[in-house]
This record gives structure tokens, C-alpha cells and sequence, in this order.
């Protein structure tokens, strides 16, 4: 009798795995399948606290380089005159000669004001060595100082490039 039972059993197991043909799973994303992998954005790191000792050393670091930076647009401006009254002369002619000396006093300026970003690079770095995050007013002297060397530097390459001989 158990032998007429068995083919019995096993076809009621194989019925009962069948299902509905008509009826397919969802293709639509699942809940989880919309998250991604990207990380989650770490948290905004904590603001400086004021240092008052930092912030007198930055006070006296930009007065020096506003004082540079001053003096050279005030030779910028010299060396501008100098420079076009030397375009139609020959190089090597006294206005040649004067305006090159012009540029050339400008390029000493712009190394003066150098020690500038050096200065504030140094904060910077000693901040970084002792494992202090960084000072705002720091990075934001320094962004500054720096695009004022780029754009000393733009002024003295014209000023070359407009003279004869360049």
C-alpha cells in the first residue's frame, strides 16, 4: 500500500511548487534598491576657537603685506608710464633701458611681498604640524595673498611682453 502511496506524494509536492503562469514578479526597483552606495557625507567640522594670540600675528602679517602691496602698484603704475614711452624705442635706448629698470623693481617688490604668503603659509603649516584644524582667517589671508601674487606677477609678464625685444 505505501508503494501506491509514493508516486502519490510526489506528485502532490511537484503540484504544489506550481503556481499561476500568468503572474511574474515586479521589475520596479525595490525600496532598498533606491538608497545607493554612495557614503554618507561626513559631518561639517567643528569651527575654530578664537585665538587671539593667532589673530594678532595675522593682524600684523596682512599690514605688512597691504604695506608691499601698495608699494607695488604704486611702482606698477610708474613702470606703466616708463613702459609706454618705451614701445617705439630701440632696445637698448634710454627708455628701453629705464622702463626695464621700472619692471625689474617691480619684480623685487613682488618677492617682498612673497615673504607675505610665506608668513602666512608658515601659520598655516604650524597649525597643520600641531594637529589643529585649520583657522579660517588663515586660509582666507592666505587665498587672498596669493591671488595678489598672481595678478602681480600678470602685470609685470604685460609689462614685458609690451616692450620691444620681448
Amino acid at each position: 500500500m505505501l508503494r501506491a502511496l509514493a508516486p502519490l506524494a510526489s506528485l502532490s509536492l511537484v503540484a504544489a511548487c506550481a503556481s499561476d503562469p500568468t503572474v511574474y514578479p515586479s521589475l520596479a526597483p525595490r525600496p532598498v534598491e533606491k538608497l545607493g552606495f554612495a557614503e554618507p557625507a561626513p559631518p561639517p567640522p567643528a569651527p575654530a576657537p578664537a585665538d587671539p594670540t593667532l589673530d594678532a600675528t595675522l593682524a600684523t602679517i596682512t599690514a605688512k603685506g597691504s604695506s608691499a602691496a601698495r608699494d607695488f602698484d604704486r611702482a606698477a603704475a610708474r613702470a606703466t608710464t616708463l613702459a609706454r614711452a618705451a614701445r617705439g624705442a630701440k632696445v637698448g635706448s634710454d627708455a628701453w633701458i629705464a622702463a626695464q629698470t621700472a619692471i625689474a623693481d617691480l619684480d623685487a617688490l613682488r618677492s617682498s611681498y612673497g615673504d607675505t604668503i610665506d608668513a602666512l603659509d608658515e601659520l598655516a603649516r604650524a597649525r597643520a604640524a600641531a594637529l589643529l584644524p585649520a583657522y579660517p582667517a588663515v586660509e582666507q589671508a592666505l587665498t587672498a595673498a596669493r591671488a595678489t601674487a598672481r595678478a602681480q606677477t600678470a602685470r609685470i609678464d604685460a609689462l614685458s611682453a609690451s616692450l620691444p625685444g620681448a
